[in-house]
């Protein structure tokens, strides 16, 4: 029997794009697959908008480990793919996924990541963040994990903490074996780049990830991080 890939989306306010996102992911549910959505109070009409295109549209505390550890709970399907809602998958993703796990005695992964925007300094930091990405075993969200339902389950998910939640993980399933590392790219929205600014970016990034490897409290990190509270 083939396997079964169950999408997991945390989604907040993001109404404006949800479904046009999840339109392009209706080939998974084609395929046998299901998308769950994982809201955490939206105050926009994300959740309206996707209910239509998505197997299951749930409403889950906010903070995206809280909201994919809810959404993992309610799949069905033996391989979870923890996906932001502002990417755009290669080509049969789900055939990616699934070949390279059958073939391989690694049991999660992720792919190598593309910021959106045609910038050339974006292309740099591509190469950096796949790069250490490659050395570390450490991805980030933008990055698009998947795992065997079955190794999320036996490490208890994702760590309840309320930013560095893809950290975490990686760091827990590293211990049990290396990431499958996809070159095929996610491209990620590079919004919050040409919003802040590149270098400002790059800074607060390795600053609270230095903060974070000191010991730093994640929910200060996120004050920093989400000043607003519009994750998403």
């Amino acid at each position: 029997m083939s396997r079964r890939i169950s999408i997991v989306i945390p989604t907040l306010n993001e109404s404006r794009g949800i479904a046009s996102f999840l339109g392009l992911l209706q080939i998974f549910r084609q395929r046998g697959h299901e998308i769950i959505v994982a809201d955490g109070g939206s105050a926009d009409e994300t959740a309206a908008l996707a209910m239509p295109l998505a197997d299951r549209v749930m409403h889950t505390q906010p903070g995206r480990a809280a909201q994919m550890n809810a959404g993992a709970v309610a799949v069905s399907g033996d391989v979870l793919f923890f996906l932001h809602a502002d990417s755009q998958l290669p080509e049969r993703a789900g055939d990616i996924i699934l070949h390279a796990l059958i073939n391989s005695d690694r049991r999660w992964g992720r792919f190598d990541i593309r910021l959106s925007g045609p910038r050339r300094m974006f292309r740099v930091i591509e190469w950096f963040m796949n790069t250490r990405s490659k050395l570390t075993g450490v991805s980030s969200g933008d990055q698009g994990l998947f795992v065997e339902r079955t190794l999320f389950e036996s490490i208890g998910g994702y760590p309840a903490i309320a930013l560095m939640e893809d950290i975490a993980i990686c760091v827990h399933l590293k211990k049990i074996s290396p990431p499958i590392c996809l070159r095929d790219p996610i491209v990620t929205s590079s919004r919050r780049w040409e919003k802040h600014g590149v270098w400002r970016t790059i800074w607060l990034m390795w600053r609270l990830r230095f903060a974070y490897w000191r010991g730093v409290d994640p929910a200060a990190l996120a004050r920093i991080y989400y000043p607003q509270s519009t994750r998403g």
